[in-house]
C-alpha cells in the first residue's frame, strides 16, 4: 500500500548483474493506477556528459509505471518550468511502500521542449549487453 502524498521513497538504480548503481530520495506526489509520480531534488552537484552541470538543488519530476519498460524525468528550470525530459530505458521498476528499484538498461533519450531529442548510449547498451548477457527478450 503507497502512502499519502510527501511520503519519503527511496529510489535504487541497479546495472543488470544487481550492483547498484546509484540511489536518491524523493517524496511522493501523486500515484494513479500503475503511475506513481515523484518530486526531487539533486543532493550533490553533477556534471553529465549531455544535460551540462546539474546543481545542488536541481528539482525533477519523475514518472514511473509499473508496468512499463521506460521512466521519465522532466527536469525544472529555477522557475519551476519544464527545461528537458529525460527518458530512461529499464526493466519495470519494482514499487513497494516506500521504495521504488529498477534495472537500468543504460539507453536514454532527452526530449527538449522544442520536442527535439537524442538517443544516448547505445554504445553502453550493447557493451552492457554482452558484460552481463542481457537476454533476447531484454534486447
Amino acid at each position: 500500500m503507497i502512502e499519502a502524498a510527501g511520503t519519503l521513497f527511496s529510489i535504487r538504480v541497479l546495472r543488470y548483474d544487481g550492483t547498484e548503481h546509484r540511489h536518491w530520495k524523493a517524496k511522493l506526489a501523486r500515484h494513479e493506477g500503475s503511475l506513481i509520480v515523484l518530486e526531487a531534488a539533486f543532493d550533490v552537484e553533477v556534471h553529465h556528459l549531455h544535460l551540462g552541470h546539474i546543481p545542488l538543488g536541481a528539482r525533477t519530476v519523475e514518472y514511473y509505471w509499473q508496468d512499463r519498460w521506460y521512466i521519465v524525468f522532466e527536469f525544472l528550470d529555477d522557475a519551476g518550468k519544464t527545461r528537458l525530459w529525460y527518458c530512461n530505458v529499464n526493466l519495470p521498476p519494482v514499487i513497494e511502500e516506500s521504495s521504488i528499484t529498477y534495472i537500468d538498461l543504460d539507453l536514454d533519450v532527452i526530449v527538449r521542449t522544442d520536442f527535439s531529442y537524442q538517443i544516448l548510449d547505445s554504445e553502453e547498451f550493447e557493451q552492457h549487453a554482452r558484460i552481463f548477457g542481457y537476454p533476447q527478450e531484454v534486447q
